[in-house]
């Protein structure tokens, strides 16, 4: 059995990979920092126009009917970049939620998934247990989490309040809002089955992103201790320092098995997707938490200072690392399955 990705998914990532090192560099990222929304739409119109916006729309509604195994290379790539666009979360979260939702919510598929697919709207999704919710500000729809209920609310219907994050690219905000019967999408069981499954992707994606982001440490460092000398020498070519990024390449290897394991069981909907999630989100996590610590110590002192990239893509590693779950409800999620202790911890716990 070949379980390598196609020619036609591993091209479509050196397309994104070579799109988003063009645009979305480190002058770029800054630049978004000191602006009112933090965000583009330029950036996003091309976005839109790469496809991007309909991936995992339904063909039905003007998408491309693609699942998570397809996506899970992109995200990568939104990682690597550092892509403060809502891509990851708009395209494995919030369109799944809605697609998912029943036959009698046809007309509300239908109106909002059309125009994500074709870039008119955008979504955001709160985070299960999680009071803040990212990008409700350029959201115009968003799914909010109301006991064992889904509301769909427009933005027009919410007051927000923003919140400061140690990653200036993530835009957080407390969504104030009044629940509804005309409000509420799904309820009671499928309320939690679908949240379950927002949060097993959501997990999945920040750890193709936390993936994506140990690679750009490493590669800034290499790249840093081959500029800076000492003795006469570029540090790179001292043990010591090729040690350090050998075992975050390491990890990182080790990693890119759970997440596509786990990106195939979520796409075919396989029991035990829960558990490969929570292994992918851990072993991507670890790989970005070593690569930011290692890095920094090639870099030395100059890797704490605002001036050099490597913070742009650090903070983003320990903010994501906290997302869809922190590392300590991951490992209990693993507990649970590998000791059949029936102990179901936050959402998506299901095995």
């Amino acid at each position: 059995m070949d379980f390598s990705f196609s020619s036609d998914q591993l091209l479509f990532q050196d397309n994104v990979r070579s799109f988003l090192l063009n645009e979305v560099t480190p002058e770029r990222l800054r630049e978004l920092w000191q602006s009112d929304s933090g965000r583009c739409a330029a950036l996003w119109g091309q976005l839109v126009e790469l496809g991007l916006s309909a991936i995992t729309v339904p063909e039905a509604c003007g998408g491309m009917g693609m699942n998570e195994l397809d996506f899970i290379l992109l995200a990568q790539e939104c990682g690597y970049a550092g892509l403060p666009e809502p891509l990851v979360d708009t395209m494995l979260v919030g369109v799944p939620l809605l697609a998912g939702l029943d036959a009698q919510h046809a007309p509300l598929q239908q109106r909002w998934l059309a125009r994500i697919a074709e870039g008119r709207a955008r979504l955001a999704v709160a985070e299960p247990g999680n009071p803040l919710v990212s990008d409700a500000h350029v959201a115009d729809l968003l799914l909010l989490a109301h006991g064992d209920e889904v509301h769909a609310v427009e933005r027009s219907a919410v007051s927000l309040i923003r919140n400061a994050s140690v990653d200036p690219s993530r835009q957080l905000f407390q969504v104030q809002w009044t629940p509804s019967a005309s409000t509420c999408v799904a309820s009671a069981e499928q309320a939690q089955h679908l949240w379950a499954g927002a949060f097993n992707r959501g997990a999945l994606g920040n750890a193709a992103q936390l993936l994506g982001l140990a690679k750009r440490m490493v590669d800034l460092a290499v790249d840093y201790s081959f500029e800076r000398k000492q003795f006469g020498k570029p540090v790179g070519s001292f043990q010591a320092v090729k040690h350090l990024m050998a075992n975050v390449a390491v990890q990182i290897e080790f990693a890119k098995g759970p997440l596509y394991r786990a990106a195939h069981a979520v796409a075919h909907n396989l029991p035990g997707q829960a558990v490969q999630v929570s292994h992918a989100k851990l072993a991507c996590a670890e790989a970005a938490a070593l690569a930011a610590k290692n890095a920094i110590q090639v870099h030395g002192a100059m890797g704490y200072t605002w001036e050099v990239d490597l913070q742009l893509f650090m903070k983003r590693a320990w903010a994501l690392d906290k997302c869809w779950g922190d590392r300590g409800l991951h490992k209990a999620r693993v507990r649970a399955a590998l000791f059949d202790t029936g102990l179901a911890i936050g959402a998506g716990s299901t095995f």
